[in-house]
Order: C-alpha cells, then structure tokens, then sequence
C-alpha cells in the first residue's frame, strides 16, 4: 500500500515561480528522487508518492509552506491504494493510489475543497474526511506567521519551545501564542487519530 498526493497551487498566478517553486521543491526533496517520486509539471501541478502513514502530515506541511507566502494556498487529493506500475516516473505510474488520487482532485476542483483523502473504505474515508474539513475552517484561514509556524513545527518535531524562539528571533511566550493562534494542538491531534485509523484500513 502506498499513499500518492496530487496537488496545485491555488492563485499561483499571483508570483512568479521562484517565489514558491523553492519552498516546494525543499519539501518534495526530502521524500525521494525526482522524477521516480515526486515531480512537478504543467507549471503549478505536483505529485508526489508516500507512505500512508506520512501522508497527511505531508500534505499538511505542504499547506503550511505554500501558505507561508500571503494569498497562496494547496489542493491536495490522498489516494491510498497500490501501485501496479512504476515506470521511473511518478507521471507514468500506476495504480489504485493514483487513480483514487486523481480522481479526489478533480472532485476537489469541482468542489472549491483544498485537502481531501480516498482509500477505498469509504466508511473511514468519510470519518477522515469530515475531521479534515473542520480542520480546513482554521488551516484555510492561517495567517502567513500562522504558517511559518507550523511548517517549522512539522519539520522539527522534536524541537522545543526555546529553539523556535531563538529561530524566529522572539519570545518564548510569542511561540505559546503562535501555536494557539496556529490551532497546533487541533492538528496535531488530527495526525494522531489519522494514524490510528490508517493501521486499520491497510494491511
């Protein structure tokens, strides 16, 4: 089982690409090679193949980074299935994750959605997809700090409050108030339950 992310930038128009094509790419990098697992095309489009288990908390991040520039934002579509073709190329593969994720992105278009998930358990999925649309009411709303906050969060998850301050040149106070204003206990409470029912629907 593996998890494929199909995602755009919304309003990418807005910048010119070397605005955000580096926060991007940064993030991309650190789960593979390009082309065979992750690659960006048609401009603003992006794909990118990982563990279910990681998935979410990734497209989270990508939310985060993306949103860290003011007025931009992600669509992203999980699909959580297997993989029945690897070509060398993410864009050449195939299987039940990719169609699933294909399939969820157009759904997502259709629906001015920016995060949703399909495995095929469509029990779970709805449950799963219910939390992350109550979630969407703050993430889609996050300030450009609220989002630096959290990208440097899930990019150092072992980090303590004084590192953050020291890395954001502030307070140690200003970073409580950074994560209540990010909802960070919201979130990351949402991975928790993520996770578990993950172990439930794979293999």
């Amino acid at each position: 089982m593996i998890a494929v992310i199909t995602g755009d930038i919304v309003n990418s128009g807005q910048y010119p690409s070397s605005i955000w094509m580096p926060l991007l790419k940064k993030v991309l990098k650190k789960y593979g090679e390009q082309p065979e697992i992750w690659d960006i095309y048609r401009g603003d489009e992006f794909q990118v193949k990982t563990s279910p288990f990681t998935a979410l908390e990734l497209a989270i991040q990508l939310k985060a980074v993306i949103k860290s520039v003011k007025n931009l934002d992600v669509r992203i579509a999980i699909g959580i299935g297997d993989e029945t073709y690897s070509g060398g190329r993410i864009t050449e593969a195939n299987g039940s994750a990719y169609k699933r994720s294909g399939r969820m992105f157009e759904t997502l278009k259709e629906e001015k959605r920016t995060l949703a998930l399909a495995s095929g358990n469509d029990t779970q999925d709805h449950i799963l997809n219910l939390m992350i649309k109550i979630a969407l009411d703050f993430m889609d709303d996050w300030s450009t700090v609220s989002a630096n906050t959290v990208a440097w969060i899930l990019q150092h998850p072992e980090s303590s409050q004084e590192a953050m301050a020291r890395h954001f040149k502030i307070q140690q106070s200003a970073v409580s108030q950074r994560q209540k204003r990010a909802r960070m206990h919201l979130l990351q409470e949402l991975l928790e339950f993520y996770q578990q029912t993950i172990k439930q629907i794979t293999p």
